[in-house]
């Protein structure tokens, strides 16, 4: 299937780690341009650039804050100069979360952890997607895609913030649908259910990340459906292929929708 892609601009925020940088991959095998975000790992966001420019493909790297306006304006405003607009926004960056944040019973939760999460999630989208819109609506199309968590749908002991954050993005993608279809613009959210990358890891058993060292993400996966049979492990490429779909001219009906991609959990 051609996804339409071909020429078209794409910025995906948080697009250092594993999943981001498999989307911008994706985007740009499809023959986009891609720009991707990165907080503190330059080192990983400029790998990302260097394998797609390998690819033949064409790639940036800019810094951006979620919890700072003028870093998310510069970093719209720097796709824009360099390719005159941005067609796809990818929301995938999310706040950095320390070993040492607090994880106890929600009543013990520190304000401020919450107030945080909250704040750099869901204010972080908001700005991005507002800096994005007057382009797209110029233009006369635009694909949004706002990156939950499929644990929205079931919750998570100790996650109340995340979860809630996440959540809170269901209600924005729902309300960007009815007001954008009208410009050509179509917003979804995709929730990734548990995936094979390097922020999965610290999270498994330690019994059985011992078994872990040296595998392939295939491997891994395979091992962990086995280990863990309650749960359905996916790999970065199933989310970035469905994150690329709803970011195409393929996609011409799909809207409002929090698509899972969770294996069914």
């Amino acid at each position: 299937m051609d996804l339409g892609l071909a020429g078209r601009s794409v910025l995906i925020t948080g697009g250092s780690g594993g999943l981001g940088g498999t989307m911008a991959q994706v985007f740009a095998a499809e023959g986009a341009r891609v720009a991707l975000t990165y907080h503190r790992n330059k080192d990983a966001a400029s790998a990302v650039v260097e394998t797609v420019e390998k690819g033949g493909g064409q790639a940036l790297a800019l810094p951006y804050d979620l919890g700072d306006e003028e870093s998310i304006r510069s970093a719209t405003d720097a796709v824009t100069s360099a390719w005159g607009g941005i067609d796809v926004l990818v929301v995938n960056a999310s706040p950095a979360r320390g070993p040492d944040e607090h994880r106890g019973p929600f009543e013990t939760v520190p304000p401020e952890q919450w107030r945080a999460q909250l704040r750099e999630e869901v204010e972080g989208a908001f700005h991005t997607v507002q800096a994005v819109l007057p382009g797209m609506k110029a233009r006369g199309w635009g694909r949004i895609v706002l990156m939950s968590a499929s644990i929205v749908n079931r919750g998570m002991r100790g996650e109340e913030a995340y979860v809630a954050s996440k959540a809170a993005l269901h209600g924005l993608n729902r309300t960007l649908a009815t007001e954008l279809v009208g410009h050509g613009i179509l917003s979804n959210a995709v929730a990734p259910g548990p995936t094979v990358t390097a922020n999965l890891l610290p999270k498994v058993p330690p019994e059985i990340r011992a078994t872990l060292a040296g595998l392939s993400p295939a491997e891994i996966q395979s091992v962990l459906n086995e280990r863990i049979p309650h749960l359905r492990f996916g790999l970065p490429e199933d989310v970035a292929n469905v994150v690329a779909f709803l970011g195409s001219d393929a996609n011409r009906h799909v809207t409002g929708s929090v698509v899972n991609v969770a294996g069914g959990h």
